[in-house]
């Protein structure tokens, strides 16, 4: 099959791509403009478009990954492909809940965006979109960010960069593709070993501690105690695992939340895997039941957690998904 022949549904949110000042956008229009500015893509794949929402991306979480997961899902029979239009400041964080709702995913499912609109001189807008397009029609069956030439794991990415065209980036794990003069794929993709199931439900009831020196577990009580709000707690602790336990018992907060039936999934902030063997000041996570969370990124432990949270019922098995490396998020 050529690349005219494949069929790609791209799916619009919003963000700083397609912004002209316009609160409402039709979906044949928005295609038309859109593609206007890419004139040789013309026939080079049937596209079509559809509007999810047009959002700030801040906007969009929980609710409209479901919705999301849904549409791509509804629609894997008749596409070869779908890109996502996409904000760029969530973007990891949705990247991440299509990697995890679309299991056995055997098809691309690429999100891009801008950091300067289409409308713009000396955007980045036109150049992500026709990569985007190109990238769709070849065999990655991944959920993948594409951007300023590199198309990124999109469970192991991270906005690095406000205001550079390159703002994305997986530390730990090379590009899936590096779009130059030739398209050049990494060996690492993935494929999947599982029959495709969509599970699109996310618990919002997710938050993150970030540990810092002092840090009091009274202070922190206070965030369970009375009537159950949270769920899971993702926390970041120092370097590779570490916790204060001399003048800061931060290990009887963590003990506290686990015995309360609140998940704890320990996420590291920089690059490099969690390893609560390595030090003494790990032990306390241990001992109460934390999950590490290896090389996972901080975006996609957030909605992982969201994710295990509401779709197992079992704690074991709430457990048992947020060790398995699910989309390749934990290396």
């Amino acid at each position: 099959m050529t690349s005219s022949d494949k069929r790609i549904l791209l799916i619009h949110t919003g963000g700083t791509i397609g912004m002209e000042g316009e609160v409402h956008l039709e979906p044949g229009h928005y295609a038309s403009a859109l593609f206007e500015q890419l004139p040789e893509y013309i026939g080079f794949a049937r596209i079509d478009s559809t509007i999810l929402c047009n959002l700030d991306s801040s906007d969009i979480g929980p609710k409209l990954w479901g919705e999301l997961s849904r549409i791509i899902a509804a629609h894997r029979a008749q596409y070869d492909g779908f890109i996502v239009v996409h904000g760029t400041d969530t973007m990891p964080y949705t990247a991440s809940a299509l990697a995890f709702a679309l299991e056995g995913l055997d098809k691309p499912v690429v999100l891009t965006g801008a950091q300067r609109p289409m409308g713009a001189l000396r955007n980045d807008a036109r150049r992500n979109l026709a990569d985007a397009i190109e990238v769709t029609t070849l065999d990655i069956p991944e959920v993948a960010i594409c951007f300023d030439g590199v198309l990124l794991r999109g469970c192991r990415s991270c906005k690095v960069n406000t205001r550079a065209y390159h703002a994305f980036d997986t530390p730990g794990c090379e590009p899936l593709a590096r779009l130059g003069v030739d398209i050049t794929l990494g060996a690492h993709i993935r494929r999947p070993v599982t029959a495709f199931r969509c599970c699109p439900n996310f618990d919002a009831n997710v938050m993150v501690v970030h540990v810092s020196p002092g840090m009091k577990a009274g202070t922190l009580m206070r965030l369970i105690e009375g009537e159950r709000c949270l769920d899971g707690i993702v926390l970041v602790p120092f370097g590779v695992g570490t916790i204060p336990c001399l003048d800061s018992d931060i290990g009887s907060f963590v003990q506290r939340a686990s015995d309360l039936g609140i998940d704890i999934l320990v996420a590291n902030a920089s690059v490099g895997k969690i390893d609560l063997s390595l030090y003494e000041n790990s032990q306390a996570l241990v001992r109460a039941g934390a999950i590490s969370g290896r090389e996972i990124r901080l975006e996609a432990a957030v909605v992982k957690l969201m994710h295990a949270c509401a779709t197992f019922q079992d704690r074991d098995e709430r457990h048992e998904y947020l060790r398995w490396n699910v989309a390749g998020e934990m290396g």
